[in-house]
């Protein structure tokens, strides 16, 4: 196998090497996306010329990442990167298959979707900061992407928020007394920087010493409630936002090269409960809070 990747790699280089069009960011992640495809083009077709990949290749493609679990969105990602240099190819003999004739379906819960999509993120921050509850957008933003619960977004004070910025990870006050590490990006960055320049020092970030903690969290889930009508017709919920963040990152690391069990105990890790159990019902069900 590794003589048939090699030589489709090769062949692969020349392509990428001509192609301008698009940014380099989007030339760079499509080309690990494209590179992904040809090593099961490798594996599965000992296929030798990229000139005939078809619609037999990619409909295989697309079953063998329908088996992995992964999410539709992340399925047309992948078609999008292909397309993106099968287009770029001169000699290509096929035109690939629309994903229209893929049979691809947005991933479902237990007949309940409580994962967020993009747009929902998007919109809710965007309600958020219209309103100057900037403290909202950010917990939004710490259960998006680094798939806090409600109650450990309220835990957090200044000193963890200073130090997060300073290593780059959140030291999370987790249930039942488990604490962990979260890697945090520059979404989080930003809105930690932003309410540490409004937070005394010493204090938690998201409730006052002179209000209810329980009385916080409620009026939050109420706005989200009120909210939500505007953007969406689902039944989004703030513990949604951990659902999304949970099959983000199995997707991740499925893409990585790890195999199942690998990557549900790498979630399992970072959403601090440690039990495969619970971690199915984010990647599988999605029906109850864990």
């Amino acid at each position: 196998m590794n003589n048939y990747y090699k030589n489709l790699e090769v062949q692969f280089e020349k392509v990428f090497r001509h192609t301008n069009t698009g940014s380099f960011k989007t030339r760079e992640r499509y080309k690990k996306g494209f590179k992904r495809f040809i090593f099961f083009l490798a594996d599965e077709f000992h296929l030798q010329k990229l000139s005939n990949i078809s619609e037999k290749h990619i409909k295989a493609y697309v079953e063998k990442m329908k088996e992995k679990g992964l999410s539709a969105s992340t399925i047309k990602t992948e078609l999008s990167a292909i397309r993106f240099f099968h287009d770029a190819m001169p000699y290509a003999r096929n035109e690939l298959p629309e994903n229209s004739s893929l049979d691809l379906e947005r991933r479902r819960f237990g007949g309940v979707d409580r994962a967020w999509s993009g747009r929902e993120v998007n919109a809710m921050i965007g309600v958020a900061m219209k309103n100057e509850r900037i403290d909202y957008a950010a917990m939004f933003t710490l259960a998006r992407y680094a798939g806090l619960r409600l109650e450990e977004c309220f835990r957090i004070d200044t000193n963890d928020a200073k130090k997060a910025l300073k290593t780059g990870e959140l030291y999370v006050k987790g249930k039942g007394g488990l604490r962990r590490y979260v890697p945090i990006n520059e979404s989080i960055r930003i809105m930690l920087s932003k309410l540490l320049q409004i937070t005394p020092i010493g204090q938690k970030l998201f409730v006052s010493p002179k209000d209810k903690t329980h009385l916080a969290m409620k009026r939050l889930e109420c706005f989200i409630v009120y909210h939500r009508k505007a953007f969406t017709e689902n039944k989004i919920t703030f513990h949604g936002l951990r659902h999304t963040y949970a099959h983000e990152k199995y997707e991740e690391f499925i893409m990585a090269g790890n195999n199942d069990v690998t990557a549900r105990r790498k979630v399992s890790e970072l959403l601090g409960h440690h039990r495969d159990d619970v971690t199915r019902i984010y990647l599988s069900r999605g029906d109850e809070d864990a």
